[in-house]
């Protein structure tokens, strides 16, 4: 499999169109995206969108986000998901090396991420990374339902 790791620098429908086909893969009930929120994602300074294109097709997407808290620069990795048809190609851990990079390069102390206990395979991948599962309790608060 030929596949390509790109950070995204311009909205277009055929990339809407893709993350759209994708979405439902990471999530049981994703938005929609429209051309106008990619664009909101791209022109933010904290958010970086990489993709991996095998050819012209999306195959897989992560968002890296950068933010300056009192304790320094910190990085977190979001909405991670590879295609169904072009898992175990090693896919998921080039867009991660490529966060990493890029989470380095904007000066992160620390990069975290969630991964559901159901996805074995993307917590074996994040482990073998390097990343170490942190004793903390995570707590969420939907504010606009």
């Amino acid at each position: 499999m030929n596949v390509v790791i790109e950070k995204v620098q311009f909205a277009t429908s055929q990339l809407v169109e893709a993350l759209n086909r994708l979405l439902p893969q990471l999530s049981s009930d994703p938005p929609t995206l429209s051309i106008g929120d990619l664009e909101r994602i791209l022109h933010s300074d904290s958010a970086v969108l990489f993709v991996a294109k095998e050819g012209p097709r999306t195959v897989g997407m992560l968002t890296l986000i950068t933010f300056r808290i009192p304790t320094g620069r910190r990085a977190w990795i979001e909405d991670v998901v590879v295609d169904a048809e072009a898992r175990g190609e090693g896919i998921g851990e080039r867009l991660t090396e490529a966060a990493i990079d890029e989470a380095r390069r904007r000066g992160a102390r620390t990069i975290d991420l969630t991964s559901r206990p159901s996805r074995e395979a993307a917590n074996g991948l994040y482990q073998k990374m390097g990343f170490e599962l942190r004793e903390t309790n995570v707590y969420r608060l939907v504010v606009d339902g």
